[in-house]
């Protein structure tokens, strides 16, 4: 027997180093890129794309009701169908996410990214005719069509990802999402520029935009696999599973990866996908749930959305000129961008718990001293100055963790059955959360003014708290340790050395190995 245990050391350990060895594949790239950016990339674009064209869109909505009633709209009305125009896309984010689980159910992870383009391209027609037209309900319809198609991908993306990664990079491929977020964003102020698109004449082409990478995710994604732990533990395909991981993963040698599936599908009572019902009432799953919902929730409810509607106010105290607003707003989106590439690059190495921890922690710092400096800057000339400074810091401490490490973690504590009602339970916290911000947050900031961001920081101080105390750290770890690392805390069994090793030997055991793998899986299921 201690043979045996000296022999799976030495096996634990030549995996772990042909882990280290191992490299980025083309394959695995090509498929986190163009399924980034025919999802997350659009739902980034859409945040940010209705800013520069705001006035030439209310303007179209009052000349679309002087034809159709032979009087200028009120102010009141076109308030009111302007306010419905950018809401509506949470609305139809939560519509997506609430439609999700079905989807992936019946048509998998990549096959569910695929018919989401269908909602881009749609969605992309009616912005763009809606002023041919005549039809502000076109607009209308057209962002809540957009908002579905968010809410679906920002619940099959993180999925996709998570599920085609090795252990070892899946915090950076899952970093993707977040990155192609703020690139989304950034693309939309620059197209919205005065030189480029934000004009009266072409401002529909903004909208027009959507369909291209639609149309080139439809032209890549077929052509990639599907995830291979979603062919074998829910369409018991273990030939296209190992396919599917010999091309991700760059090697024809996979037979330790489906090992690790083969051992996870037994280790869950139940196989098939379970309902969000039964998501919330199983109890080994508790923390889990709860850990995400605080996650998902701070988010959104951290401040960041928020912090919006100061900036333009700051750089007009700053002394910056109205013409060269547009310009210096761009700062904002290049810094997302750039902390978001720098946190894919570093999650890695350093563990999606202490950048999470950080990301609050700092924001929080940040608010407190832009709550300060707010207040101070009518006193001091170059205060204001002070104010933007932090405002970029702001985003910054977002964008290193907070911004992606969320939708990595839903994908990451909850095995194969539990993760589509996870994601979805997510996603509905997550356009919850975003459409209360908007809902909110005005009338927060009339009552406590520029002391309305010390809500923000009691959100960041106490999730940071709450991730410090509970969330194990994730990184190179596979499905299976994440659960058990919430097995004390849901005052569940935790499986002893004895029983594990028992399990391992069971499956090396075989010299065919795959065969009687095979055999196993088709039994349990």
């Amino acid at each position: 027997m201690d043979e045996q245990k000296d022999d799976q050391i030495d096996q634990d350990d030549s995996t772990n180093n042909s882990e280290k060895e191992q490299s980025l594949t083309a394959c695995l790239l090509c498929a986190a890129f163009f399924g980034s950016l025919g999802s997350s990339f659009l739902y980034g674009y859409n945040l940010s794309v209705v800013n520069a064209p705001a006035l030439y869109i209310k303007a179209f909505y009052n000349k679309t009701w002087i034809e159709r009633y032979g009087e200028p709209i009120s102010t009141e009305t076109v308030t009111l169908l302007w306010s419905v125009t950018v809401s509506i896309f949470s609305i139809g984010g939560l519509f997506g996410a609430l439609s999700a689980t079905l989807i992936i159910k019946v048509l998998g992870r990549k096959g569910t990214l695929l018919l989401n383009n269908s909602f881009a391209v749609i969605a992309a027609v009616l912005l763009s005719l809606g002023e041919m037209s005549r039809s502000f309900e076109m607009l209308i319809i057209g962002r809540l069509i957009m908002g579905v198609d968010s809410g679906i991908a920002l619940s099959a993306l993180p999925m996709y990802l998570g599920e085609i990664s090795p252990k070892h990079f899946r915090g950076m491929i899952g970093q993707f999402n977040s990155i192609l977020i703020c690139l989304g964003v950034f693309t939309g102020q620059v197209l919205g520029m005065p030189e480029l698109l934000g004009q009266e004449s072409t401002w529909i082409y903004l909208f027009s935009f959507l369909a291209l990478p639609a149309m080139l995710q439809l032209c890549v994604l077929p052509f990639l696999p599907e995830s291979p732990r979603y062919l074998l533990m829910e369409r018991r395909d273990e030939a296209g599973a190992e396919k599917a991981f010999q091309r991700f993963l760059g090697k024809k040698d996979v037979s330790q990866e489906l090992e690790e599936v083969h051992m996870e599908a037994r280790a869950q009572d139940k196989l098939h996908t379970v309902s969000v019902l039964q998501l919330l009432k199983s109890p080994a799953v508790r923390w889990q749930l709860i850990t995400v919902i605080i996650t998902m929730a701070c988010y959104q409810l951290c401040g960041l959305n928020a912090i919006w509607y100061y900036t333009n106010g700051i750089l007009r105290e700053a002394g910056f000129t109205e013409s060269i607003l547009p310009y210096i707003t761009l700062s904002t989106g290049a810094i997302e961008t750039l902390a978001a590439i720098i946190s894919g690059l570093v999650i890695e190495r350093i563990g999606r718990k202490p950048l999470l921890i950080f990301g609050f922690f700092s924001m929080a710092v940040f608010f407190s001293l832009l709550t300060v400096f707010l207040n101070f800057q009518d006193r001091v000339s170059w205060m204001p100055y002070l104010s933007y400074v932090c405002i970029l810091a702001v985003i910054a401490s977002f964008c290193s963790g907070p911004g992606g490490i969320p939708f990595i973690l839903t994908g990451e504590l909850f095995e194969q059955s539990y993760r589509p009602a996870a994601f979805m339970i997510a996603g509905t916290v997550n356009w919850l959360s975003n459409f209360a911000v908007g809902l909110l947050f005005p009338f927060i900031q009339e009552t406590l003014q520029s002391f309305s961001f010390l809500v923000f920081v009691a959100v960041c101080i106490l999730g940071s708290i709450y991730l410090y105390v509970v969330l194990p750290e994730t990184k190179n770890k596979t499905f299976m340790d994440i659960s058990q690392s919430f097995a004390k805390i849901n005052k569940m069994p935790i499986p002893s050395p004895g029983q594990e090793m028992e399990l391992v030997l069971s499956i090396n055991s075989d010299t065919n190995g795959k065969a009687q793998d095979a055999t196993k899986m088709q039994t349990s299921l």
